[in-house]
């Protein structure tokens, strides 16, 4: 017993002298296996494509980008599972909202490219799951206060962001083009096409996070379309359902979220799940705004 203590307490490289000393194996002699594990690269389709523009997988820098970003995707194993967990929550919201505005539906992946459907804050400030910086946001009709924060509000944010990938795929006429402008701005997406001569995402020598950045996308489509082919099994029971809930129009102020959350039978922690955007705990509302507030259906948590 106090051999199996000592053996867990002691390094990693201490660990394998001691395996070796024990045994008497020379350590010039290549080491036993210890334990087994079936790495391998993920298996590419014979034809791939984002948006319904395929990607040219003939091309060996192609090839090899799309399989480098779906090997990283399939082997990051909980925060995958966690993705596809809360995939089956907020695409429902999202994917509706990209067919009205008639943006393709794999753009959804480029929401998990994002945020992985998370509320997240980048280093640069960019913020919640479509990753909008405070001027982008503004110039797309989000409004960001002190007690509001619209890159929070799904629905709208995702209405921001198809206004905006709309714009690009007016100017670049590629929806690949507009995904790749959405990571980088046109600004610098057109100063590489005057550069390079090139109006061709996978002809484009960019940054380094933008040249992985529909690669990526595409690799969590691929994942996600086809979870179990690439070794990821969800029973119903481990997925994160859809949230169900009511709406109540605010159109004066609100002395206290907690109060008001009080009233309709629910709590402020859940309250502000079901409406992240409301910054504050309460609302002024000087202008006399509609907004309009989620309640959580009786039963829902």
């Amino acid at each position: 017993m106090w051999k199996k203590i000592f053996w867990f307490a002691v390094p990693a490289a201490g660990l394998l002298a001691a395996t070796l000393a024990t045994s008497g194996i020379s350590d010039t002699e290549p080491p036993p296996v210890l334990f087994h594990q079936n790495i391998e690269h993920p298996s590419l389709p014979e034809e791939v494509d984002f948006a319904g523009e395929p990607l040219p997988l003939q091309y060996f820098d192609v090839r090899e980008a799309l399989l480098r970003e779906l090997t990283i995707i399939n082997y990051w194993h909980a925060s995958m599972l966690y993705t596809l967990q809360l995939s089956h929550r907020f695409f429902p919201i999202i994917e509706p909202i990209l067919e009205e505005e008639g943006v393709p539906d794999d753009f959804k992946y480029l929401c998990v490219a994002e945020s992985n459907l998370q509320q997240l804050v980048s280093p640069s400030k960019a913020t919640g799951f479509w990753q909008f910086l405070e001027g982008t946001a503004k110039e797309y009709g989000l409004e960001i206060t002190a007690e509001i924060d619209e890159r929070y509000h799904i629905e709208k944010a995702t209405r921001a962001a198809c206004a905006y990938l709309k714009k690009a795929y007016g100017k670049y006429g590629s929806w690949t083009m507009a995904a790749a402008s959405y990571n980088v701005g046109n600004t610098n997406l057109d100063k590489q096409i005057a550069r390079q001569k090139q109006r061709d995402y996978y002809n484009l020598l960019l940054p380094e996070e933008t040249s992985r950045y529909v690669f990526r996308a595409v690799g969590f489509k691929l994942v996600m379309s086809r979870p179990a082919h690439y070794g990821f099994n969800l029973r119903d029971e481990d997925v994160y359902m859809p949230l169900q809930w009511s709406e109540k129009e605010i159109t004066g102020a609100v002395d206290s979220w907690a109060d008001f959350a009080d009233s309709y039978g629910t709590n402020y922690k859940i309250f502000k799940y079901f409406n992240p955007w409301l910054r504050d705990e309460r609302l002024t509302n000087t202008a006399k705004k509609t907004y309009i507030v989620k309640i959580p259906k009786k039963g829902s948590r």
